[in-house]
């Protein structure tokens, strides 16, 4: 019998396979196939290991990968919100505090402590890792986008601006990835990919 802990531990490894069922709106780079969560979350970490370089500040490597594999795990409670989606905000709701107490509260907890800890500090977007996870976090759907034809500014009519300002934050983590990202964006505009106004 594995001891309280272990078995704590491997119910949380459980309860997190339902993120692969989580969708998503975007999709796959060159693909009609939506991502889910965790092939979201995957991405990004494997985003932050290759990108670290390109963050404006010192960052703790490891407390990144945390964030971004964590970050979306409320969804299995909460539910994916669309960026661009005009009725839900995509800030932190009491709804996500709920599900992330009740998701890591799984675990053992000294885990569960360290799991939510991180979770809001993702939220909170005030140290230089949660920005540089943040501008990770929206800059993966900018190249799925312009890798789809639009992908999903064209699907629900996105225009420029609205775009810039939903990913205008990449700035705040990396100012190399977002004159990367700003720059692609314009390009979308002009090969008629994305909605100049």
């Amino acid at each position: 019998m594995p001891s309280n802990r272990l078995a704590a531990q491997i119910a949380f490894i459980h309860e997190i396979d339902k993120l692969k069922y989580i969708r998503r709106k975007t999709r796959l780079f060159n693909s009609d196939r939506n991502e889910n969560d965790a092939e979201h979350s995957w991405h990004l970490a494997v985003m932050a290991i290759v990108l670290a370089e390109h963050a404006d500040e010192d960052i703790d490597l490891l407390k990144v990968l945390k964030m971004v594999l964590i970050h979306d795990i409320v969804e299995i409670d909460a539910g994916d919100t669309f960026l661009f989606d005009t009725v839900k905000g995509h800030d932190n709701t009491e709804e996500e505090l709920e599900a992330a107490k009740r998701i890591f509260g799984v675990l053992p907890e000294d885990q569960a402590e360290e799991l939510i800890k991180i979770w809001q500090e993702f939220e909170a977007r005030n140290s230089p890792e949660a920005k540089f996870a943040r501008t990770l976090d929206r800059f993966e759907p900018v190249l799925q986008n312009i890798s789809n034809k639009g992908g999903t500014w064209a699907e629900f009519d996105i225009s420029y601006p609205k775009v810039m300002e939903k990913v205008k934050v990449i700035k705040n983590g990396s100012a190399r990835i977002w004159d990367y990202s700003e720059a692609r964006i314009r390009e979308s505009v002009d090969q008629g990919i994305l909605r100049e106004q």
